[in-house]
């Protein structure tokens, strides 16, 4: 029996989010398949050079510069996610929680609530779509606060 035999969607995404936790964008990637779905819920005229994580990806390889870019745009030390659900319908599973960053550019906090929606067949992801609070990530990379 192979390893995607016994691995459920749950099993799959809690390590996803313990790999995300661990912050290693390789060790990340390897749970996606080579080519995935991977959407944002932000209108694609707003995916910019301050926000440049924030864009739609296809790859393997454009999931671990996704979580690349990440790191390199954020503060580390002032960073949390906390988990409030995870529900799982077959191979579809959606996580819910609130992120805690700090934009490296402006030095500005700020929490975002996100839903990601996963799909996971034989064993890795091949489905990542984020639907987080882009108005709150906006404004922490905005260069010109708001008034």
């Amino acid at each position: 029996m192979s390893v995607a035999e016994t691995t459920t969607t749950r099993d799959v995404i809690q390590e996803l989010l313990r790999r995300i936790g661990e912050g290693d964008p390789e060790r990340i990637a390897e749970l996606y398949t080579e080519r995935i779905d991977w959407s944002v819920g932000w209108p694609e005229a707003e995916h910019g050079r301050a926000t440049p994580w924030i864009r739609h990806r296809s790859t393997r390889a454009d999931a671990a510069a996704h979580f690349r870019e990440l790191a390199e745009h954020h503060v580390p030390e002032q960073a949390g996610t906390e988990i409030e659900r995870i529900l799982v319908d077959g191979d579809d599973a959606v996580v819910l929680g609130e992120i805690r960053q700090t934009a490296g550019s402006t030095g500005r906090a700020y929490r975002a609530r996100f839903a990601l929606h996963l799909t996971v067949e034989d064993g890795l992801v091949t489905r990542h779509h984020v639907y987080e609070d882009s108005l709150a990530v906006a404004q922490a990379f905005d260069s010109e606060p708001a008034k």
